[in-house]
């Protein structure tokens, strides 16, 4: 009797034992779940930002930033000038939310400088966007919303370079998109040119960037510690130049002149599909499928050009332009489509990543467009979900272990290839505790 009960009281203890691991193993399994959930983008809040172009939600498509008169223009203001800039992002869950803005004050290497926001904003520090539109007649729905800024509300008191920062429910920690922009105020006068390199091994194939900063009425005390000069091509920042110094220091000029340090690789003009109609196919689609309410556009198979002979062809310079040819408002009535690209490429890159590279998504690459190897067609390949408009495209490699995207590989380069060059002028003068931009100059080699 005594070891029927010692039986049970063990067959007891050990169903309550396998009951309590089972508890166990379903809450960390929901643990794991909700991990997973946070990883993939779903959390509330957003702890680290980056002070870049980025999107933090998968929801957030479209988002573009440019004077409010020109669509493909840079993001920039002359400070006590009467321009505005124009902020537009589409929300595929097309519903309402309640999104704000504010700006953040960043130094010449677009870290957050040590002004507090009263030191450069004068009225409100953050404002609600309350321009927002349903999409129109798209299978896609999504909610449309525009700022215009800086207004009556709102002076921007110091140059320099910003971040804008859009958020959510008025938590400042739960980041929606940040987008770089810049204030500028005329101190010095910038003069420069851009032609092919001159060192003669490079002359076929990179463009050198040449300048003089006249100072003449304004003091700079120390060029060589105090200017932070940097020079972009095509409006991004991946391979800028950013440790550029006098080569030549006389009375009120500064001369930037080296055959090394102010040449970039000319690259190839940019290859291009327009999609402004989905009924009517351009020259660089191969089909247009609607299946389910899912849109897909194939491009035509893209060829190295690496030794092809350079062509003059015109483009954007990697910009692109959201615009639709069947309707009148194209900021909510352009559907989005599945476009699918295709590069013919005889063998696998074990020490590199393919990516589809242009302004239509802040100059990146992100997984959304990193480039698989279809085995059976011999070609690296992509799909995108993108708006209705015409688009400007190259393809880059990233080797592993670097940063900067690489063009040369896929697409060539070329002196003669037209590209837009900026240069900035940083100053932070002597006990002071920000970067001044002081001066900007646009070249392009073509143009004279």
């Amino acid at each position: 009797m005594i070891k029927k009960k010692v039986l049970l009281l063990l067959l007891l203890f050990t169903f309550l034992v396998f009951h309590l691991n089972c508890v166990a193993q379903k809450k960390n399994k929901s643990g794991f779940w909700k991990a997973l959930n946070t990883a993939d983008n779903t959390d509330t809040t957003t702890a680290l930002i980056h002070y870049e172009d980025y999107v933090y939600k998968p929801n957030i498509k479209t988002v573009q930033l440019h004077n409010e008169s020109f669509d493909m223009s840079q993001p920039i203001l002359s400070l006590g000038a009467e321009g505005k800039l124009k902020l537009s992002f589409d929300d595929l869950d097309a519903d309402y939310k309640n999104y704000s803005f504010t700006i953040i004050h960043c130094n010449a290497n677009w870290e957050p400088s040590d002004l507090s926001a009263a030191e450069y904003i004068d009225g409100f520090q953050s404002n609600m966007i309350i321009d927002y539109h349903y999409s129109l007649n798209t299978l896609q729905k999504y909610t449309h919303y525009n700022v215009v800024f800086p207004d009556d509300a709102t002076h921007i008191t110091k140059s320099g370079n910003y971040i804008l920062k859009v958020f959510l429910d008025g938590n400042a920690d739960n980041v929606i998109l940040t987008k770089r922009f810049m204030v500028y105020q005329d101190k010095i006068s910038i003069q420069g040119k851009v032609g092919a390199a001159s060192i003669i091994s490079d002359r076929n194939f990179k463009q050198e960037v040449d300048f003089t900063i006249d100072h003449s009425g304004y003091d700079i005390a120390d060029p060589f510690g105090d200017l932070h000069v940097v020079i972009t091509q095509n409006n991004h920042w991946d391979n800028a130049k950013t440790t550029l110094k006098p080569s030549i220091v006389k009375d009120n000029e500064l001369v930037y002149d080296y055959d090394v340090d102010n040449v970039f690789t000319g690259g190839n003009e940019f290859r291009n599909f327009d999609i402004k109609s989905i009924r009517y196919h351009s020259e660089r689609i191969a089909s247009v499928k609607t299946d389910s309410g899912l849109i897909t556009v194939n491009l035509l198979p893209d060829e190295k050009r690496t030794f092809k002979k350079y062509s003059t062809l015109p483009d954007l310079n990697g910009n692109y332009a959201i615009k639709i040819q069947e309707g009148t408002n194209s900021e909510i009535e352009a559907e989005y489509c599945y476009v699918h690209f295709f590069l013919q490429y005889p063998e696998i890159l074990t020490d590199a990543n393919f990516y589809v590279f242009g302004a239509y998504n802040g100059w990146r690459c992100a997984p959304e467009n990193l480039m698989k190897y279809n085995v059976k067609n011999f070609g690296y390949e992509c799909t995108m979900y993108l708006k209705q408009g015409y688009y400007n495209y190259e393809y880059v490699y990233i080797k592993n272990g670097t940063t900067t995207a690489d063009e040369t590989l896929v697409e060539g380069m070329h002196y003669e290839t037209e590209n837009d060059y900026t240069i900035y002028v940083y100053h932070r003068q002597q006990g002071t505790f920000y970067d001044q931009l002081i001066g900007v100059k646009h070249l392009n080699t073509v143009a004279k």
